[in-house]
């Protein structure tokens, strides 16, 4: 069969399943059968298909029509311009969550931080661990720590660090939000005073869909990626509840904390930030959605 053929015939089932952006997952796919790139397949329409990638493709085909995330078949997404391994271990990075790293360089170069400052940096819930990496490239001198709950999402992470050559740059850590770097057998371990007042930034995806909300929340979701990393709270803000405490006593005074909310969590979130904070500030991303909410660690 002809990869012209193989497209529209992919197109034609996904499209019979009700699969969102289903052209874009028929070129994914037969892209990930052939190992080649979006340029190929159009390039050379008429070029016949092995029939052992053929029949991977359409394999495919079926799994991304039970609603299956694409980049779970494939087992990869790009962040930040890296190429992340993805399993159902973890969430699948978003480009809307770019928008937590872009803060963080804006923010740091507000600062007069430059690429080659050694600031310490710790990511809560890191999944994939997109935002830890991406930050890593970014900040070469850095000092980052990555937190999760899940070990198996951690496993992934982990491996991402070493394949995208950054094993050494990023500290993995199981444990709940920032308990390890509060929990007084293992704060002494950051040197000095420990880690309390020592972060110049605390970054966070946090799982923010509430148990009102999960009957809008897309299939892909809501059936095929970890509830543990996306929400099915009871109100969908109680992770903040928990972090912004916790975030201000880790943060040396003058730190920032930088994290992602839903669509309509932008006045909730915002009312949780107390005494101790200020330069409240709240980002839209791309679509003009309220997406990124940072604060300041009040100085004495």
């Amino acid at each position: 069969m002809q990869l012209r053929s193989a497209l529209q015939q992919g197109l034609k089932t996904l499209l019979a399943h009700h699969v969102p952006s289903a052209e874009l997952a028929a070129e994914l796919l037969l892209m990930h059968a052939l190992g080649c790139d979006r340029g190929y397949l159009h390039a050379h329409p008429e070029a016949e298909i092995p029939p052992e990638s053929l029949e991977r493709y359409f394999r495919m085909i079926e799994e991304r029509s039970t609603g299956k995330p694409t980049q779970y078949i494939t087992g990869h997404q790009e962040f930040w311009g890296l190429d992340f391994e993805v399993t159902p271990d973890v969430l699948i990075p978003r480009p809307e969550t770019e928008h937590v790293v872009e803060r963080v360089l804006e923010l740091a170069a507000r600062e007069g931080h430059g690429k080659d400052c050694p600031l310490r940096v710790v990511d809560v819930g890191t999944g994939s661990g997109c935002i830890a990496l991406a930050l890593a490239r970014e900040f070469r001198k850095a000092e980052i720590y990555a937190t999760d709950i899940s070990e198996p999402t951690l496993v992934v992470a982990r491996a991402n660090a070493r394949r995208l050559g950054m094993a050494d740059r990023v500290t993995f850590l199981e444990c709940d939000l920032l308990e390890y770097f509060l929990d007084p057998r293992t704060a002494r371990q950051g040197g000095g005073e420990g880690y309390v007042n020592s972060f110049d930034f605390v970054v966070s995806n946090p799982p923010y869909v509430g148990r009102d909300e999960l009957d809008s929340v897309q299939r892909e979701v809501r059936e095929f990626e970890p509830r543990l990393a996306w929400g099915g709270l009871e109100q969908g803000d109680e992770v903040y509840r928990r972090l912004l405490p916790q975030a201000l006593q880790v943060l040396r005074p003058g730190g920032f904390v930088v994290v992602e909310i839903g669509y309509n969590m932008a006045e909730r979130v915002s009312r949780l930030f107390g005494e101790g904070w200020s330069d409240l500030e709240v980002r839209p991303d791309l679509a003009g959605i309220p997406r990124v909410v940072s604060a300041r660690k009040k100085r004495p």
